[in-house]
C-alpha cells in the first residue's frame, strides 16, 4: 500500500487509493478481494499479495500495458 501511494506521489499520471474492505464490501466483491494486499490497476488487472519494490513497479507496468 505504501508503494502505491508512493508511486502516485511521484507521477501526475498514477493515482493511488487505499480501501478497507470491510468497510466497503460492495468494493471488495466487484474486484474480488479475498485476500490482501491487492493492487487493482486501472480497475481491471491485479497484483496478489506483497512484492517487493522493483517486483512491484515491474507488475504495475505490466498490468498496464495488458490494458
Amino acid at each position: 500500500m505504501r508503494l502505491a501511494q508512493q508511486l502516485a506521489l511521484e507521477s501526475d499520471l498514477i493515482t493511488a487509493d487505499l480501501v478497507e474492505i470491510t468497510e466497503f464490501p460492495t468494493l471488495a466483491q466487484r474486484y474480488q478481494v479475498r485476500a490482501v494486499p491487492r493492487t487493482i490497476v486501472n480497475g481491471v488487472g491485479s497484483i496478489e499479495g506483497a512484492l517487493p519494490e522493483s517486483e512491484f513497479v515491474k507488475a504495475v507496468v505490466a498490468a498496464a500495458r495488458k490494458i
